[in-house]
C-alpha cells in the first residue's frame, strides 16, 4: 500500500487488461487518472469508420471503467505523433524492404515517451499500463530490470525491450505477477462492461490485415511489379511489389515452381525479391542496432544469453558480444530460420531482460 499521496496514470484503451490495472493500482493506494490516447483519425489512414483504433466504443469501455472505480477519465490526443512515429515508420519500412514491428513502436514512442512525458508533466509518479511483464529493482546494482511475466504465455516483456531506467524507474505494471484467466476473473468480480472483450490481434490501424493495401492507401502510391529471382540470379517469375512480401512466405507467390520455394530477401535497390529453397532460410547469426541494455549499463565481454528473434519466437541459445557503443553481433548455437530485417532481437537471462535491438 502507498501513503495515499502517490498518483498514477492509467493507459486505458478500452481493453480488460488496462481496466484491471487500474482497479489494482487504486486498490493499492495510488490516486488514480485513467486516459486514453486519440492515435489517429479513420479518414486520415484511409480506414473505414467501422474499422478503429481508439475508437468510440473503446473510449466508452474504458471512461465506463473509470466512472466505475471513480477516477477522472481523460483523452490525450497523440494523432500527429503517432502519424510520424508509427504509421509513417511502418509504411516507410515495408517501402524499403524491411518487416517492421509498429506495436514496439507504439509502446515505445507513444506510451513511454509522450504519454510518461505528459505524466511528468502533470506531476503524477507512475504510467502504468496493463502489459504483461514485470519490473523489480536490483538490490546490489540498484539498477530498475525488466522481466519476464509470471504468465508466459501472455509475456509481453518483447515489445518492451527499449525501457530506460527512467522510464523503468517511472512505470508500473500491476499485470505482471497475475494469469490472464485471473485477470478477466476480477474484471468480472468488479463488474467490468469489458470483462469478456476479446483481446486485439491484429495492427490497430490495419485491421484486416493487408498491410499491402493499407499502405497503397496511406501513401496514394502504387508499387512496381519485378523480378522473382533464385539465389543464382536467374528470373523466376514476376512480383506484384515488395511491399506484398515477406522473409519466410510461401503461401501466394502465384508461381508455377517445381519444389517449395521461400522470399528469403527483398531488394529495393533492383526491385527484386529473391527465393531460396527452405534450408537457405536458416542463418547462424545477425547484428543489432539501436542496441538498448536494461540489465546492465553494457557488456565488453561476450555473453550466453537466450535471444527471441520475433514475439511468438521460442528464446534460443547464443553468444552476443558488443560490436559499438549501440550494436551488438548474435551468434546462435543452432542456426535460426527467417531472421527478418527491421525486427527486434530480445536477449534474455532466464526471466531478465538483458537488452534488446533492432535487426540490421
Amino acid at each position: 500500500m502507498t501513503d495515499g499521496n502517490q498518483k498514477a496514470l492509467i493507459a486505458m484503451s478500452g481493453g480488460v487488461d488496462s481496466a484491471v490495472a487500474a482497479y489494482l493500482m487504486q486498490k493499492q493506494g495510488y490516486d488514480c487518472i485513467g486516459t486514453t490516447m486519440k492515435l489517429f483519425d479513420n479518414a486520415a489512414a484511409g480506414l473505414s469508420a467501422e474499422k478503429t483504433c481508439c475508437s468510440l466504443e473503446d473510449m466508452e469501455d474504458a471512461r465506463a471503467v473509470a466512472d466505475r472505480l471513480g477516477i477522472p477519465h481523460t483523452v490525450f490526443n497523440f494523432i500527429p505523433d503517432f502519424k510520424a512515429q508509427i504509421i509513417d515508420r511502418f509504411a516507410e519500412a515495408y517501402v524499403h524492404g524491411a518487416t517492421p514491428n509498429p506495436c514496439i513502436d507504439c509502446n515505445r514512442y507513444m506510451k513511454f515517451q509522450k504519454l510518461l512525458f505528459r505524466a511528468r508533466q502533470m506531476g503524477i509518479d507512475y504510467l502504468v499500463t496493463g502489459h504483461y511483464a514485470r519490473i523489480e529493482q536490483d538490490p546490489a546494482s540498484g539498477r530498475y530490470l525488466l522481466k519476464k511475466a509470471v504468465d508466459e504465455t501472455k509475456d509481453q516483456s518483447y515489445v518492451l525491450y527499449f525501457m530506460t531506467q527512467e522510464q523503468l524507474a517511472h512505470t508500473r505494471f500491476p499485470l505482471g505477477g497475475l494469469r490472464k484467466q485471473e485477470v478477466r476473473h476480477i474484471a468480472e468480480q468488479q463488474g467490468f462492461t469489458n470483462a469478456k472483450k476479446r483481446d486485439s490481434q491484429d495492427i490497430c490501424f490495419v485491421r484486416d490485415g493487408d498491410y499491402a493495401g493499407f499502405i497503397e492507401r496511406y501513401t496514394g502510391k502504387n508499387y512496381a511489379a519485378g523480378d522473382f529471382i533464385d539465389t543464382e540470379g536467374t528470373v523466376l517469375g514476376r512480383h506484384k511489389g515488395l511491399i506484398r512480401y515477406t522473409v519466410g512466405q510461401r503461401k501466394g507467390l502465384g508461381l508455377p515452381l517445381p519444389k517449395p520455394m521461400y522470399v528469403c530477401e527483398k531488394n529495393e535497390r533492383d526491385n527484386t525479391i529473391t527465393l531460396c529453397e527452405h534450408d537457405a532460410l536458416f542463418a547462424e547469426s545477425l547484428d543489432a542496432v539501436d542496441f538498448n541494455w536494461i540489465a546492465h549499463e553494457d557488456s565488453e565481454k561476450p555473453l550466453r544469453v537466450q535471444a527471441k528473434i520475433r514475439y511468438a519466437h521460442s528464446p534460443q541459445w547464443a553468444v552476443a558480444t558488443k560490436t559499438s557503443p549501440d550494436a551488438v553481433r548474435v551468434v546462435f548455437e543452432t542456426p535460426q530460420r527467417a531472421i527478418a530485417r527491421g525486427q527486434a532481437v530480445v536477449l534474455y537471462d532466464g526471466d531478465v531482460v538483458v537488452g534488446g535491438g533492432t535487426i540490421a
